[in-house]
């Protein structure tokens, strides 16, 4: 795949986090709305791992305050991103086999 398709799906991946937290702020994290785009960017964060690989890679967030984190990392930053957002452990463990989480850990 081409560098041009990791730029179109951070920037996605990006803009969707941002629509997931505006829907949270507007209704609740409970909402249809809200859930739908928290959904919607684990799968493109999935895609995005099992696509660009190594490009892209799982690192775990030792700064986050509430459930673990794992943050999708670029070997290449794009714009002024070094990472495509979030995704908690718990989403790896029910969308990727663990060959697959521990194949995508640096």
């Amino acid at each position: 795949m081409s560098q041009s398709s990791i730029i179109d799906l951070v920037k996605e991946i990006v803009a969707v986090n941002h629509a997931w937290k505006i829907a949270c702020d507007l209704f609740e994290e409970t909402s249809p709305l809200a859930i739908s785009y928290r959904d919607l960017k684990a799968c493109l964060q999935i895609r995005l791992l099992r696509c660009h690989f190594p490009q892209v890679f799982l690192r775990l967030d030792l700064e986050s305050d509430g459930e673990p984190l794992y943050s999708l990392r670029l070997q290449q930053s794009i714009g002024n991103r070094d990472n495509a957002e979030h995704l908690p452990v718990r989403v790896a463990k029910e969308r990727l086999s663990l060959k697959e989480i521990e194949q995508f850990i640096k």
